[in-house]
């Protein structure tokens, strides 16, 4: 069913699950198989990597987490840390909730907020225009629950598995979610976008060879914001208000 034939938040729903059910459960099932390998190569127990896949679901940050654990930080610091890594979350809910319908800004979005992930986001970000408002937040309901749901049993199973495939997957399966976002995202505003993750992929080098903590950090921001002043320039030398 296409998002603009919706005759019920219940259809919405069932879209936003039949969204979730192929590409971005797999992805994040992925990711979280190669977490818990991680944990578990790197001697933590079981419970932590589960407890963080359930109620921090921000693979990033959890990676960063342990990463912090090991070397003995202390928890001010892996808070702080995990904070930085996390504050994504901030542009993705400033930008994604304000499309909402107005009755649906309410109390109950705190509990909403839990399912947010990269893939949901930039999934509903695609799709959000092309529903009338009062069906985008059973469509994200319907795009995260499953998702976040999934995030436990990948966990597990990667704990379990780990040392049955080498280091090198186990890595790569961690970095297929943000691959996902990614590649998910470049449908939401084609060339603005794609110019940024294409420009910011060349230059990272050169700023790794500067700074390696900051490198990914600098060249996001240095080919996003020239992606952007590019966008800006030609649609106001074509008139095109999008």
């Amino acid at each position: 069913m296409k998002p603009e034939s919706f005759q019920s938040r219940q259809d919405a729903f069932r879209a936003g699950l039949r969204q979730a059910l192929g590409a971005p459960m797999l992805v994040l099932f992925a990711g979280m198989i190669g977490f818990g390998a991680m944990a578990k190569t790197l001697g933590f127990s079981i419970w932590l990597p589960l407890f963080t896949s359930l109620l921090v679901f921000a693979l990033p940050g959890q990676v960063v987490m342990l990463e912090m654990l090991t070397t003995g930080a202390s928890a001010l610091t892996v808070g702080l840390a995990v904070t930085l890594t996390s504050s994504r979350f901030l542009t993705m809910v400033v930008t994604l909730f304000p499309q909402l319908d107005q009755r649906d800004r309410n109390r109950g979005l705190y509990a909403r907020v839990q399912l947010l992930a990269m893939t949901a986001w930039a999934v509903s970000m695609r799709e959000f225009p092309n529903m009338p408002s009062a069906y985008r937040l059973a469509f994200f309901t319907g795009l995260g629950l499953p998702c976040w749901l999934i995030a436990v049993p990948g966990t597990a199973l990667g704990y379990l598995l780990a040392g049955q495939v080498p280091l090198a997957v186990t890595l790569a399966l961690v970095f297929i979610n943000p691959l996902f976002f990614l590649l998910t995202f470049t449908d939401v505003r084609p060339w603005l976008y794609r110019g940024a993750i294409v420009g910011g992929g060349l230059i990272c080098p050169l700023f790794y060879q500067w700074d390696r903590d900051s490198s990914l950090l600098a060249s996001g921001l240095t080919a996003g914001t020239v992606a952007y002043l590019v966008d800006r320039f030609w649609r106001q030398r074509t008139g095109d208000p999008a």
